[in-house]
């Protein structure tokens, strides 16, 4: 009998497992075929911050989640309608968000009594009644899996490896999905070095794709038409990754030598892997042995005329901040881009936060202003990157991008954008001895960028102030204060190069939701909800810079009754609005490491509205 058949214009699904067990690999694999079936997608990598977690044990329980859907994926999705659970731990951890009615697939080789121990769980669920409001599939994947490749001369160990790629083979197919690009990439991945690693993947997928087809299961076949795109050369792209393309093509566009001077640091180290694969276009990346060297060696990438970056998380910030200074004062440009986790401290490395909004902006002794920037979504990282590397070399200023840890690894279809079409990025270097200042202002209040060794453009340089015009050291009290309102409006200035506020839904009433960063496509979809539900006069603005704010911004508060800032912090942004504009910003804070849910902000919007759940 052939599966019964549902059309849906969206769907989400979670892989869970252990750490080992592959759970990443087989979502970025879904996601993958996903895209090429058309689907707009957006993702949520969640996994523990150990290496080797304890197998077994909810703390190491790694899941991904992905919302398929035929129109926009704002976000990964609230709760998930298929829950793929390889051993208990992933069950225990994941099932509370399965929607009601929500197919679970079980690994049931995974559900020894010692596991089932590990997990917390004192009898079976699959016995107690507990799972009675899902539709449940159970599947011996590690069985099945070492019976499709029992001929190949493989260990036990290394056969039971294999039983991700079964469990996919089967979501494939409840999915309608075709499974030959997964096919193409073992064959490209192991082929050529580990034939037999390719052979096991790929007779493992497939063995879990037939069982979908010949066994009649309880459950149907999910089917996701393809979402419209704008035509263009489409990929799967992090945060992360374009972020690095995002600085590639800003060099590019400006004529600079790419310098990427970074310490690794969870959840930022994969800008620096994915910038090291570049090192043929001429991209320079240094890892270096602290952060402080790390931001040391780009400032001096700037000091020589390059594009000087540096990445990292919260903890590096910390102790960045000293030589962030120098480079204010320096006047040089300079990316520092902050992948945001939780903390304080070590903290949670791997779960998302919004915390260094306040750091960015005033986490270094002295008046040290400098222009702040936060992308909105995996693809909006590289639009972001190029605008910031824009600003500093116009600015002569050091920019901060704060991305944080839930774009940085979560992932959506991008249209690659072709080079030609980003607006070139003018650099001009001081060549011209006569009348040389090295801290002259231009209508921007920028000081010249001279290289060092260029004749008769020999100057001083330092941490100390300088004297306005000669750039000689000054400890005059006045000129002190004329230098420090120099730069200050200097960094103001860069406003007026922003594009006019955009907002969403009524541009007045009752209520305007403001927000920044990764929170963009939460927010969106519960303001879209509550519209949809009928609620009056309600508006959206999404905030990309963060120091100096909009120029229009404060005219668009006074717009509305209330003004709501969701964050995944205590309140940050709103305590900037509310010391800025004097308005009475309403917060709604999340710091659970993990990011906003879209029903979470329908119920603070509504609360905010007065209406009743």
């Amino acid at each position: 009998m052939a599966a019964a058949v549902e059309e849906r214009a969206s769907v989400v699904v979670r892989f869970a497992g252990d750490s080992g067990d592959g759970i990443q690999l087989a979502g970025t694999q879904f996601a993958d075929t996903s895209a090429i079936a058309g689907n707009d997608f957006a993702t949520f990598p969640d996994f523990p911050a150990e290496i080797r977690a304890p197998a077994g044990t909810i703390a190491g329980v790694s899941a991904f989640q992905i919302q398929l859907s035929r129109g926009h994926a704002w976000t990964h999705g609230d709760a998930p309608e298929v829950l793929v659970a390889m051993n208990p731990a992933a069950l225990r951890a994941n099932v509370s968000a399965l929607k009601p009615g929500g197919t679970v697939v079980l690994n049931t080789s995974g559900f020894t009594d010692k596991n089932l121990t590990k997990a917390g769980y004192a009898q079976d669920p699959r016995t107690t009644g507990e799972l009675d409001d899902y539709r449940v599939v159970e599947v011996d994947a590690a069985g099945m899996t070492e019976a499709a490749l029992a001929d190949l001369e493989l260990g036990h160990g290394a056969k039971q490896k294999h039983k991700n790629f079964f469990m996919l083979g089967l979501v494939y197919w409840l999915f309608q999905r075709d499974p030959k690009s997964t096919l193409a990439w073992i064959e490209k991945k192991f082929a050529k070095h580990d034939p037999l690693v390719s052979e096991a993947n790929i007779r493992a997928l497939k063995a879990g794709y037939h069982y979908g087809e010949t066994t009649e299961l309880s459950v149907p076949q999910r089917v996701v038409a393809a979402a419209p795109h704008e035509p263009g050369l489409y990929r799967r792209v992090s945060g992360n990754e374009a972020i690095a393309l995002g600085m590639l093509a800003a060099a590019e566009r400006a004529g600079l030598e790419l310098v990427l001077a970074s310490y690794p640091i969870t959840p930022a180290s994969d800008i620096l892997h994915t910038l090291a694969r570049y090192n043929t276009y001429g991209v320079r990346t240094l890892q270096m042995e602290d952060e402080i060297a790390a931001i040391g060696a780009a400032i001096g990438a700037a000091y020589a005329g390059g594009f000087g970056a540096t990445t990292t998380s919260g903890p590096g910030m910390d102790l960045k901040a000293e030589a962030l200074g120098l480079a204010v004062s320096l006047e040089l440009p300079l990316l520092v881009v902050d992948v945001q986790r939780g903390g304080p401290s070590t903290g949670l490395p791997t779960k998302t936060e919004q915390s260094d909004l306040l750091q960015a902006c005033y986490g270094r002794h002295g008046e040290a202003p400098v222009p702040v920037l936060a992308p909105d979504s995996p693809g909006d990282c590289f639009w972001t990157v190029i605008e910031a590397a824009r600003i500093a070399t116009r600015f002569m200023t050091p920019v901060i991008v704060l991305s944080d840890a839930y774009i940085a690894n979560g992932t959506e279809p991008w249209n690659v954008p072709s080079l030609d079409l980003i607006p070139s990025i003018p650099v001009q270097f001081a060549t011209e001895p006569e009348g040389f200042q090295p801290f002259a202002r231009n209508a921007d209040g920028a000081r010249p960028w001279a290289l060092p060794g260029t004749p008769g453009l020999e100057h001083r340089i330092g941490g100390l102030e300088k004297s306005a015009g000669s750039g000689n050291v000054s400890y005059d009290s006045l000129n002190h204060e004329r230098m420090t309102r120099a730069r200050a409006e200097k960094v103001q200035r860069v406003a007026d190069t922003y594009a006019p506020c955009e907002v969403f839904g009524d541009h007045d009433g009752d209520l305007l939701v403001v927000s920044w960063g990764g929170t963009l496509g939460a927010v969106r979809e519960a303001v879209l909800q509550a519209r949809g539900a009928g609620a009056q006069h309600v508006g959206h603005l999404h905030l990309r810079h963060l120091n100096p704010l909009p120029n229009d911004l404060g005219e668009i508060l006074t717009r509305y009754r209330r003004v709501l800032a969701p964050e995944l912090n205590s309140g940050q942004l709103a305590q900037l609005l509310r010391a800025r504009y004097l308005i009475d910003v309403q917060t709604y804070s999340k710091m659970q490491g993990q990011p906003f849910y879209v029903h979470e902000l329908l119920a603070a919007i509504n609360a905010q509205l007065e209406i009743s759940p």
